[in-house]
């Protein structure tokens, strides 16, 4: 047998082993179970659906994404794996994934709420101090049960916390997350999105020698919460490799206005944006602080759907109307 032919054949052998997946089907059309029933956006990666399940009715983000490789489809299993393996209230459910005519959908629970930015757009308006807090809290608690398993987010900001009608704030996204088994759960890979970086990180770029570890999420949520503050993370009008040089450089950013915050905010925010990671409060710490451990109800949240979603129907109805005008 000539070398060509061996090759050809090892090929075929090699193409008909396909690697098979704890949490992914393969082989099964996803549309036979669910029901795609709307849009809800597109990323880099591909699109997001509603879809609803056929037998039971419950309602999915679908996240459908074009992998032609066994290499690409690889790269997601990080973020299936995660999701399978997480069970808090503060964090999206893994309701199904397939690997489907070169597609992987990746099902999680439906957030009716939307994320947080997307609500602020809405309103055209940042988020009121009480429902600050109330985020805060929920979304430490993920923290805290992410970093107690071992896996950095790596990637917190307002576009990745949804929201439930109820009010209960759910951590999504966990593409760029990394699980890690060393008990130190130090990383050495640049990854996130510049704006709610942590110095630390950036400096991993520069130097493998300094790796980073779970506070690095400590930081993104101290961002974050500025950016529900003021609509916008600090240094979004500058181009992102400036912001990653002014994060490695400059002071931590603050409240463009801090008399308008409580004293408890400001400290708070203090403590997850210290540039030293060792006086950076842990997850569990911030839990304590007065920021946050008054908050016992998610009233404030409630109010705040409730409001997106009345201006939502607002502008459906004067569409509407506007349609009815022209006809």
């Amino acid at each position: 047998m000539s070398f060509f032919n061996f090759r050809k054949i090892f090929k075929i052998v090699s193409e008909k082993k396909k690697k098979q997946y704890e949490h992914v089907r393969r082989d099964e059309d996803p549309e036979e179970i669910w029901e795609i029933i709307g849009e809800l956006g597109d990323g880099a990666f591909g699109k997001v659906f509603k879809a609803q399940n056929k037998q039971t009715g419950i309602l999915a983000a679908a996240k459908v994404i074009d992998t032609k490789t066994e290499e690409e489809l690889e790269d997601y299993m990080v973020e299936i794996d995660i999701l399978a393996s997480c069970d808090h209230e503060n964090i999206v459910k893994l309701l199904d994934a397939f690997y489907f005519q070169s597609k992987l959908w990746i099902l999680i629970e439906f957030c009716a709420g939307g994320a947080m930015d997307a609500v602020m757009l809405e309103l055209e308006r940042p988020l009121t101090e009480p429902q600050i807090r109330v985020v805060c809290k929920q979304t430490l608690q993920a923290l805290v049960y992410l970093h107690e398993n071992k896996i950095i987010h790596r990637d917190l900001k307002a576009g990745n916390i949804l929201l439930t009608l109820d009010g209960r704030v759910k951590l999504a996204d966990f593409g760029v997350s990394a699980r890690n088994t060393k008990t130190l759960q130090r990383r050495d890979s640049f990854i996130g999105t510049p704006y709610w970086m942590a110095p630390e990180v950036v400096m991993c770029e520069t130097s493998k020698d300094r790796p980073y570890d779970y506070k690095a999420d400590i930081w993104s949520l101290g961002v974050t919460l500025i950016e529900l503050a003021q609509v916008e993370p600090p240094n979004h009008e500058m181009n992102p490799m400036r912001v990653l040089l002014k994060i490695a450089k400059a002071d931590p950013p603050t409240l463009m206005q801090p008399s308008r915050w409580s004293p408890e905010f400001t400290d708070f925010l203090k403590r997850c944006l210290d540039k030293n990671v060792d006086n950076r409060w842990g997850a569990a710490r911030l839990l304590q602080h007065s920021f946050v451990s008054t908050v016992t109800d998610s009233k404030p949240l409630r109010e705040l759907i409730a409001e997106a979603k009345a201006e939502v129907t607002e502008e459906i109805e004067e569409h509407k109307e506007e349609e009815e005008e022209e006809e």
